[in-house]
């Protein structure tokens, strides 16, 4: 049977326009997504958008319009980043549809029905910006005077009604947990951080408010509405057909990975297994929270307007360029710099001269000078068996890497064979040989181009245009470009056709 892959990317809040850290996000998932897919698995992924709660509602009352007017509006906004960045998702979640709120409603019930949730009530530091409270001790005095949250939010005393759900009785399930599942939660330091909370002691969490009513009422209490942290994480069940739990889809449970930025790490490695554990319910087997983004030194900001939009970006520099960049710039669950320098150098050195160029020159030499047909293999020479090796052994390590979801260094496994195609062809020199040794020449662009198709396949699905136009200009079937097919090979004399530039290099404008 076919063993299924189920990802996710966090459901991105409606209280503002789509941007750079946004893609990233979905740029990450879609490489892993592709990448199963290619390896024969049974994917399902998805994406959407987390659309109640107090930030909202104010957003849609300073924008003149009612919530869900306003929803409707920002959700169609990342429903067009995500297409403009060629994201391969299989669904598209709104926490405002009727099957969202069916399922809340319903794992509400369990958990009430299994003794989890009582009525209460809160009070404490409330941060409206963050949609969480705070303890005295993570507080802190802000220049300003004002008191504020660890992630610089400001808070506000509150006290409301409240129904808890009780977190405090999972702390040693929750540690065994990540005891017995070391890759739980990735990276390292979101899982060294998450342990040290639970092992502070966790309280009961409140799960309902009243004051605000934009969100998903309270199964026979519809004065409450759910805090925002039920309704969201249950959209990773709901997508499945939750409650429905003999739904043909329901088969993708439990997750694979849920892929998150790290600011809500905590949210997704401590209440979302709590609450699962506590509904009967099997675990996501991953957490995966990925770093933060600056822009040029400065952090992402609306007060500094420089959160970058995604679709200038495209046009100035291509899609697939800055798909690349995103994931090439810095290691997987580490913050980065996303600077404009940055992005032209990764694109005209890596892409534009080491791949762009290596395809160019030997595609071009065989159309002109080896019958633009599939060169023959002669006897293989120590130079030969070197890049052969490297490129029959760079599958497992691209693997290997995706299997850690250490994006960059798959890309960094697969561009050292790029480097070492360049190599060999400036030391093997078919120009060369085409006047001394034609059988030879043949043999050394017969094993250019056989490492090209490897690179192509294994980069579909960080380039999948590109790779796409690359393979087409190797001859590969478009039936021979998964993993099954990277041991095959081509076809001796197929014919090939007229080559063109993958990575036109990036001039500045005068």
């Amino acid at each position: 049977m076919t063993q299924r892959y189920y990802i996710t990317t966090p459901i991105f809040y409606v209280n503002g326009d789509p941007h750079i850290g946004h893609a990233y996000t979905a740029v990450a998932a879609d490489v892993m997504a592709r990448f199963r897919r290619l390896q024969g698995r049974d994917v399902w992924f998805l994406t959407g958008t987390d659309e109640h709660g107090q930030k909202v509602e104010a957003a849609a009352r300073l924008a003149g319009l009612d919530p869900q007017a306003f929803s409707d509006d920002i959700s169609a906004r990342f429903r067009a980043m995500v297409r403009s960045m060629n994201i391969s998702h299989d669904d598209f979640i709104r926490t405002t549809e009727p099957r969202h709120k069916a399922a809340c409603a319903a794992l509400w019930q369990r958990l009430e029905a299994a003794g989890m949730i009582y009525l209460g009530h809160y009070e404490g530091w409330y941060a409206t910006r963050d949609e969480a409270f705070y303890g005295e001790d993570e507080l802190s005095i802000g220049a300003d005077g004002i008191k504020r949250a660890p992630t610089g939010a400001p808070v506000e005393w509150m006290r409301e009604p409240s129904y808890f759900f009780r977190l405090s009785a999972f702390a040693e399930r929750l540690l065994a947990l990540y005891e017995e599942n070391q890759s739980f939660i990735q990276p390292a330091s979101s899982r060294n951080e998450v342990m040290s909370f639970v092992r502070g002691g966790l309280r009961d969490l409140s799960v309902s408010r009243t004051s605000f009513t934009w969100g998903v009422k309270v199964p026979g209490d519809p004065a409450h509405v759910m805090y925002v942290w039920i309704d969201a994480l249950t959209n990773y069940l709901t997508a499945l057909g939750y409650p429905d739990e003999q739904a043909e889809r329901m088969a993708f449970w439990p997750a694979d990975v849920h892929l998150v930025g790290k600011e809500i790490t905590r949210f997704h490695a401590i209440y979302w297994p709590a609450m699962l554990m506590a509904a009967g319910l099997p675990l996501p087997r991953h957490v995966f929270g990925h770093g933060w983004w600056t822009v040029e030194g400065e952090k992402m900001s609306k007060s500094l307007g420089n959160a970058l939009a995604v679709q200038p970006l495209i046009d100035e520099f291509g899609l697939d360029p800055l798909r690349f960049f995103l994931l090439r710039e810095m290691p997987f669950g580490n913050d980065g710099d996303f600077s404009r320098r940055a992005l032209i150098n990764r694109l005209n050195v890596e892409l534009a001269n080491d791949l762009g160029n290596l395809a160019q020159r030997t595609l071009s030499f065989i159309a002109k000078n080896a019958g633009a047909i599939v060169p023959v293999r002669g006897e293989p020479q120590p130079a030969d068996w070197a890049l052969r090796d490297l490129a029959a052994g760079l599958p497992e390590r691209v693997a290997a890497a995706m299997d850690r979801m250490a994006l960059q260094e798959a890309l960094e496994e697969i561009w050292k064979l790029v480097r070492a195609c360049n190599a060999y062809i400036d030391h093997q020199a078919p120009w060369t040989l085409r006047k001394t040794d034609p059988v030879r020449m043949a043999s050394v662009l017969r094993d250019l181009i056989e490492c090209l198709r490897v690179i192509g396949i294994l980069l579909q699905p960080f380039m999948p245009d590109t790779m796409a136009k690359l393979l087409d200009q190797l001859g590969v079937a478009a039936t021979a470009r998964d993993f099954s097919a990277l041991t095959e090979g081509l076809v001796d004399n197929a014919p090939l056709p007229q080559p063109s530039g993958l990575f036109p290099r990036f001039v500045e404008p005068v």
